[in-house]
């Protein structure tokens, strides 16, 4: 049943309970708890007589007799009513039967929850936290500068347009991991919000562009930085797809039952649900849920994990039978619910996972391990996952002895690429691990043997394996460990080209190695020697002659001009890292290395060297050319 009554009939029930407080007045009056002497003023006590002398008393000087304090005229008394005419009242508003009709019964009342009843009557206070506690919005975000954020006020100055436009439009994920890691981290620092441009808007939009990437923790982090009071409707929706993403439902609550009916979709109304079972009041959830059931709100399986996330908390426990036939797909919903109340998914829905589903799986504690090695490969390419946050998931797996397959057989592969004792065992350990990847996934596994390819002894007995061994030590930003093959790697080869752009010691790149590699370049319509020349070009590491020359030869079309380049070669002359680093996550987005340009990434390694973040620079250049 859906309980809507207009804003006048919320006045008509004030106004009547007013009326009938006016008849009250005719009770007995209620008998008073106060001791004798604290409601009432006791009567003045008759003067006691003095008592008889007893003994002589000292004779002393009389005491001065009080004086009397000058009396004035009496101030006049107030008009009787008699004098000024009946007090005139204001007249009580009417009531119309269509206003009447819409009233709610007494039984519809105590089917109210407190929340419901306070939107009602108006009584829903604004703001949930007190005003010491109240967070400025001067500053939003969870790192500050001392933390790896980037500075605070860097964009207080700039347009708010300009700002909005290139967040607004950062749809998709970025092809790049190291492009990925970037833009998390200006997106997650603590900055105050361009100008004319609200604070609110600035967290809503920064939120949003976390969500669409995969970042729902980071995004639920930012929401949670500004105090749900100050909460407008895009920042709820990004919060909501955050919580429900990262699987936090109750952590939605306090914007949800502030917000109460703000808000009439399916997800809101089991939110509502699940909120007042989390806040005691299991039997209206209950019945709130039963209502969407019957009332077709969302899919019966949505409702039924609700349900049941619902019935975990205090005695609304009860079983509720979930039915996956006829469920053709997952929704971001039923996943993260389905893992949230260890309700198996059947395997038919997991073959082809949405790519979202797989991010936020890869990071969920809800998610099983066997699962979330699935989606690692995913998250470890793209930047969710570190190096280091692989291998954990990896050791957690090896310390399961009851689990078995495919995420175990690479655990143990790992734990050897790390422990052998034997540095070929170690490598044939990452061959496999890498190998045993399919072409998507092969970076992942770079990603997850990185610091077992640093700890590899350089030597000239490998030099066939140097360049997937650099590859993978530069997916962790190990440069320096990568420049130690420097001798061991053939001028012209990928060994060469990855530490030609990733060295921070190279002033120029060797020109004859440069045209070795450009002639035995493979690649399809040689894309490595297109990003490696782009790539030096934007780094400085070749000369104006020799870009033009390989620029010419390769067609890389470096000197054409768009909006997004004249924005960003803007942003680098005015000195903003943080400007630049959105603008690089606005010409990065993409699902394959084939939608970069090396006119794009010409200008995103040259802005970012004239802002002071060359090592990034460096890893996006050599990812291109790992990658390309």
């Amino acid at each position: 049943m859906k309980r809507k009554w207009i804003a006048t009939t919320t006045g008509a029930i004030v106004i009547s309970s007013a009326l009938a407080g006016g008849f009250a007045v005719a009770q007995n009056a209620p008998e008073s708890l106060l001791p004798p002497g604290f409601d009432d003023p006791a009567p003045s006590p008759t003067p006691a007589p003095p008592p008889p002398p007893t003994t002589a008393q000292p004779v002393g000087p009389a005491p001065a007799a009080p004086v009397a304090a000058p009396v004035g005229p009496a101030a006049p008394l107030p008009p009787s009513p008699a004098e000024t005419g009946p007090v005139e009242l204001p007249p009580v508003p009417s009531i119309s039967s269509e206003e009447l009709a819409e009233l709610p019964t007494l039984e519809q009342l105590e089917e109210l929850s407190t929340d419901e009843l306070d939107d009602l009557l108006g009584l829903k206070p604004q703001y949930d936290i007190p005003p010491a506690a109240r967070r400025s919005l001067r500053q939003v975000g969870i790192l500050g500068p001392d933390e790896g954020g980037f500075v605070t006020q860097s964009l207080a100055l700039q347009p708010g347009s300009l700002v909005r436009a290139t967040l607004a439009g950062t749809t998709r994920p970025l092809v790049s991991r190291w492009g990925h890691i970037l833009l998390r981290r200006v997106l997650s620092s603590r900055l105050a919000a361009p100008e004319s441009m609200s604070p609110v808007e600035f967290a809503a939009l920064r939120a949003g562009v976390l969500n669409r990437i995969g970042e729902f923790t980071a995004a639920r982090a930012i929401v949670q930085d500004v105090d749900t009071g100050n909460w407008d409707e895009l920042l709820t929706a990004n919060a909501v797809d955050a919580y429900i993403a990262s699987a936090d439902f109750v952590g939605a609550c306090p914007a949800v039952r502030l917000q109460g009916g703000a808000r009439e979709d399916a997800q809101w109304v089991m939110l509502q649900a699940i909120c007042n079972a989390y806040g005691g009041n299991t039997s209206l959830a209950n019945a709130q849920l039963g209502d969407a059931v019957d009332d077709d709100v969302a899919p019966e399986i949505d409702i039924r994990l609700a349900q049941r996330y619902a019935g975990a908390a205090g005695r609304g426990r009860r079983a509720v039978t979930i039915e996956w036939d006829g469920v053709q797909s997952l929704n971001a919903w039923r996943f993260a619910l389905a893992n949230a109340v260890g309700e198996p998914i059947p395997e038919r829905l997991l073959q082809n996972v949405d790519p979202m589903l797989a991010r936020a799986g890869a990071t969920s504690a809800t998610v099983p391990l066997g699962m979330r090695a699935q989606f690692a490969q995913r998250a470890g390419r793209e930047g969710i996952l570190s190096s280091r946050a692989m291998v954990g998931l990896y050791s957690q797996i090896y310390a399961d002895t009851g689990m078995s397959g495919e995420a175990t057989d690479d655990a143990i592969r790992l734990r050897e690429a790390y422990v052998a004792s034997d540095p070929a065992e170690r490598l044939a350990a990452m061959r496999a691990l890498w190998e045993g990847s399919d072409s998507e996934d092969m970076f992942g596994a770079y990603v997850m043997t990185a610091y077992a390819a640093a700890r590899f002894p350089p030597s000239a007995n490998y030099a066939a394996e140097a360049d997937q061994l650099i590859a993978s030590m530069l997916t962790a930003g190990l440069d320096r460990d990568a420049a130690a093959w420097s001798a061991q790697v053939a001028p012209g080869s990928l060994g060469w080209a990855l530490i030609a752009v990733s060295n921070p010691s190279i002033g120029s790149a060797d020109s004859s190695a440069l045209d070795q590699f450009v002639d035995s370049d493979s690649s399809t319509d040689s894309q490595k020697s297109a990003f490696l020349v782009a790539s030096l070009a934007g780094l400085g590491r070749i000369t104006a002659s020799d870009r033009s020359s390989y620029a010419s030869s390769l067609d890389l079309g470096l000197d054409r001009q768009t909006r997004w380049t004249r924005m960003i070669e803007r942003a680098a002359e005015v000195r903003n890292p943080t400007l630049v680093a959105m603008l690089v996550g606005l010409g990065m987005q993409g699902s394959d290395w084939d939608q970069m340009t090396p006119l794009h990434l010409f200008h995103i390694t040259s802005a970012l060297s004239q802002v002071g973040l060359s090592a990034e620079a460096r890893m996006i250049a050599a990812e291109a050319v790992a990658r390309g």
